[in-house]
């Protein structure tokens, strides 16, 4: 296969082959094997003939049909540690799909398998799926790349009383044997990393008259207070960014295993349960998810090369709505702890200078481990950056026509170049946009947020804050100023933070409080540490705990201890990731 067809390095899709316009799986749910036994059916955009690659990771083909049942010839090629194998199907002339059977791995990457005892409930197993980046080959054979974006159907069959859920509108169940099986379909067409189901014991309540949230029932009182304003959301959403095109924005209450605050499959925001702080101070990352309706479901990334589009993008959109509903204050003060984690993020790769680039070139990477927060950081400096230079109206006018204009599409870095040269003739020069593009580090103007209550928190330098002062802080504000402490923090100074927080039930002040006092020599927190570890799946938190323990020589072996005690719920991404910190 001549390596100028493939238009993405993580995928096998060659662009002179025929293109998937659409998918119908059907999957049989076994949790005694944790597989899947399932048929896909890929109809094409338009008949083709001669050579069909497909990606696939760890799956059993059975056997390849044409639309007719007429079988076809296939290879499974040797799998490569990062693509996956394979699958060589020849097509003759005129061949209009292909039905793939096969069963899934019980440890495919997309797939997380929970035991009753690590769900919420502890009286159902659970499932669910993460895709994102390339793991849909590890649940679907198909052309696993953003560039292709596909319309689907589904019926997913699950054992007696559970449920089954999907980023997609439900559109029927009908009762077997040997349990339910629930139909989905998906009108609009989406990336393959954009596919995603749950199966488990599940209950929900409308929040509105656009937005549902289920959870275990053991959390849905929790998830259904904390996320209640998800339609005002919604609205200011749509007022900035035109509107929603997905008719329905319900959210799932994820178990402690997923590894993201949340993930924004359309029609089902998957979300983390740590988000359930009971005060909805983390709701951001609720606004980032719906963000990411118009900016990443909307306008796609065509590959991970040019991740940035989707959560730069995204970031800034995030902030827009965060502003709207909540001033800007609030905006500016997550503005500050992003640049923050910037910092951080470019620091720890200060081997590897080219995934500091907006625009990066991951062949041969993995784009988990080229994961961080520059692209959403970084990026959504650069769009300031260009906010600063031609004005908010004017941004925030260009903002709607780059939606309006790409809609249902996937493009690059240089699409964008492109739209943005037409539109605002002469900012990217006047910004220096190629630096912001492909240099390494955080350009000079690069633009710092501002705000009364930033200045107070700089004003004291990472000196304790009066009893008064610390009254009066939100959870933002701790988390802002638990950064800003210098490192190694006095025992005095640890001890009166374990005083007035060590109780927190906030996980980003939990984790940046544990993250100093480890740095600071401040062990007593290690019982507290191994408690988060083991309750939380979410990378944010485990990445940097680990990373602060596997920096010490005298808590080294505390880290592998715990690593080995909970990898067992943490998801296999996760599992990839601390693999990696700790050797």
């Amino acid at each position: 296969m001549c390596g100028r067809m493939r238009l993405d390095p993580h995928s096998y899709a060659d662009s002179t082959q025929p293109e998937t316009a659409s998918l119908a799986l059907h999957a049989a749910v076994d949790f005694a094997t944790r597989t899947l036994r399932a048929t896909a059916t890929l109809t094409f955009r338009a008949p083709g003939a001669g050579p069909l690659d497909l990606d696939t990771r760890g799956l059993t083909i059975h056997g390849v049909t044409d639309l007719a049942g007429v079988p076809l010839p296939f290879t499974l090629h040797p799998v490569d540690p990062i693509l996956g194998a394979r699958l060589a199907i020849q097509l003759p002339p005129g061949t209009a799909g292909v039905t793939v059977a096969y069963t899934t791995s019980p440890d495919a990457s997309a797939l997380q398998w929970l035991t009753p005892a690590q769900t919420a409930g502890g009286k159902a197993p659970f499932l669910f799926s993460q895709c994102q980046a390339i793991h849909a080959r590890s649940v679907v054979p198909l052309q696993d790349t953003p560039r292709l974006r596909i319309r689907f159907e589904a019926r997913i069959s699950v054992p007696e009383g559970l449920t089954a859920v999907m980023a997609a509108a439900a559109v029927g169940r009908s009762d077997g044997p040997e349990g339910p099986t629930f139909a989905f379909a998906m009108p609009q067409p989406i990336p393959p990393y954009l596919l995603a189901f749950a199966v488990g014991d599940l209950a929900s309540r409308d929040l509105g008259p656009r937005s549902r949230v289920w959870a275990e029932p053991a959390q849905l009182d929790a998830a259904a207070w904390e996320f209640a304003g998800v339609e005002a959301m919604i609205v200011a959403a749509e007022s900035l960014f035109g509107p929603y095109d997905w008719e329905r924005f319900d959210v799932l209450t994820m178990p402690p295993s997923f590894p993201y605050g949340g993930m924004e499959n359309p029609r089902l925001t998957f979300l983390t349960p740590t988000l359930l702080a009971g005060d909805r101070s983390l709701v951001n990352v609720l606004a980032h998810e719906l963000a990411h309706s118009w900016t990443g479901n909307l306008v796609t990334n065509a590959n991970a090369e040019h991740f940035w589009l989707n959560e730069g993008f995204t970031v800034y959109a995030e902030r827009r709505i965060l502003e709207a509903l909540e001033g800007a204050e609030l905006g500016a003060m997550h503005a500050a702890l992003g640049r923050n984690a910037l910092e951080s993020e470019v620091r720890r790769f200060a081997a590897t200078p080219g995934l500091v680039r907006l625009r990066t070139h991951l062949d041969g990477i993995d784009p988990d481990d080229a994961f961080s927060q520059i692209p959403y950081e970084k990026g959504y400096l650069f769009l300031r950056t260009l906010e600063e230079d031609v004005g908010r109206p004017a941004f925030s006018a260009f903002l709607r026509r780059y939606i309006r204009h790409f809609a249902f599409r996937s493009i690059t870095t240089e699409d964008f170049v492109a739209f943005v040269e037409a539109e605002l003739p002469g900012a990217l020069e006047r910004v220096g946009a190629a630096e912001w593009l492909h240099g390494e580090g955080i350009p000079a103007n690069a633009p710092r947020a501002r705000s009364e209550r930033l200045l107070a928190l700089e004003a004291l330098g990472g000196a304790v804050p009066t009893d008064a002062q610390a009254a009066e802080w939100t959870p933002t504000e701790w988390t802002l100023y638990l950064d800003s402490v210098p490192r190694p923090a006095s025992p005095e100074t640890c001890a009166w933070l374990q005083a007035r927080i060590g109780g927190s039930e906030n996980y980003e002040i939990v984790v940046s409080w544990l993250k100093l006092a480890i740095a600071s020599g401040h062990l007593d927190v290690l019982p507290r540490v191994e408690t988060v570890l083991t309750r939380v799946g979410r990378m944010k938190y485990l990445r940097p705990l680990y990373a602060a323990l596997a920096a010490r020589a005298d808590t080294v072996e505390f880290a592998r201890r715990v690593y080995a005690s909970a990898k067992e719920g943490y998801h296999p991404i996760a599992r990839q990731g601390i693999e990696g910190i700790l050797g």
